[in-house]
């Protein structure tokens, strides 16, 4: 796997740890050499772009925002912006040979929603993307930002203060937001969770019984499904696949359902795996033979759901 391919799976942020799980460490230094990475700060790589996006910005008046800005701010995407976001001020128009290249939106932001006259306040930047990004792409941004630190209690009163139908629309996002989300890929697989009726997902959810331990990526502990978010670069040798076959076949000899799914399916087949957990969440309300307990043995089986891109 290409280490520019790897960031943007993760959303346009990588850490040197996982880096390293596909390239060398001289591999890392010579991407970032060549200008493929940008070290954004220590141990932390993204894909190069925000320097220029904050050329563009400055040079139309604007602010750098949504997930030009949340990438600004250290927080994974579900797609690393091909062009900056700014916004301008309402009525602010711009000349034909400056609209190119950026992805323009307007809004009044107050002295407090800008930093370094150039980039979108945290806060401001979690309302944006909620208010005028689809829901799945939102919420990897909410997620990621929960998981920097940024606090609810700092983004709600915020959103009060907008008008009715931006409040709704934001607030949906919140009350999903969840920091134990792992990544944007995690965060975009429980977007689609959500979407499946009967379905009540719980994000790193920790299984345990006499001598096993899981943690796993997704989990609805009254139906006893798994959910998993799978990456090739965590199973890149023998000792990793033999880990995962201990592990996947552990669940099931508890009962648990297993379903994975790789990258390409989350992202651009969502369809087809929304279909696949209505199913499965179909089949295990109707069952007659559930599981007496959670954790206890029983029959089960680890369904691998996987589909080539």
């Amino acid at each position: 796997m290409e280490l520019t391919d790897l960031v943007a799976q993760h959303g346009g942020l990588c850490s040197w740890r996982d880096l390293r799980t596909v390239g060398s460490a001289n591999r890392i230094r010579k991407a970032t050499a060549e200008g493929l990475l940008v070290r954004v700060a220590r141990g932390r790589y993204a894909l190069p772009g925000l320097d220029v996006a904050r050329e563009l910005a400055t040079r139309a008046g604007a602010t750098a925002s949504h997930t030009t800005a949340a990438l600004h701010w250290g927080w994974g995407v579900k797609w690393a912006p091909a062009e900056p976001h700014i916004t301008l001020p309402r009525g602010r128009k711009l000349r034909e040979q400056a609209r190119s290249g950026v992805v323009r939106h307007w809004r009044t932001l107050r002295d407090e929603d800008v930093v370094d006259g150039w980039v979108t306040s945290r806060v401001r930047t979690v309302l944006d993307c909620c208010l005028d990004l689809p829901f799945d792409e939102a919420l990897a941004v909410t997620d990621s930002a929960l998981r920097s630190g940024v606090r609810l209690a700092d983004v709600v009163p915020a959103a009060a203060a907008l008008p009715p139908r931006q409040r709704r629309r934001v607030g949906r996002v919140l009350l999903h937001a969840d920091h134990r989300a792992a990544n944007p890929f995690e965060s975009v697989l429980r977007a689609i969770c959500l979407s499946v009726k009967g379905l009540t997902i719980v994000p790193q959810h920790v299984i345990r019984s006499r001598g096993f331990h899981a943690r796993v990526d997704l989990a609805d502990a009254d139906l006893m499904i798994v959910i998993e978010a799978e990456s090739l670069e965590f199973h890149a040798d023998a000792a990793a696949l033999q880990h995962d076959c201990r592990r996947y076949t552990g669940l099931g000899a508890r009962g648990w359902v297993v379903l994975r799914f790789t990258w390409a399916e989350v992202m651009r087949q969502p369809d087809y795996v929304r279909e696949a957990l209505s199913m499965t969440a179909a089949v295990r309300r109707t069952s007659t033979k559930r599981p007496a307990r959670r954790g206890s043995a029983g029959s089960g089986a680890v369904v691998a759901v996987r589909r080539s891109a």
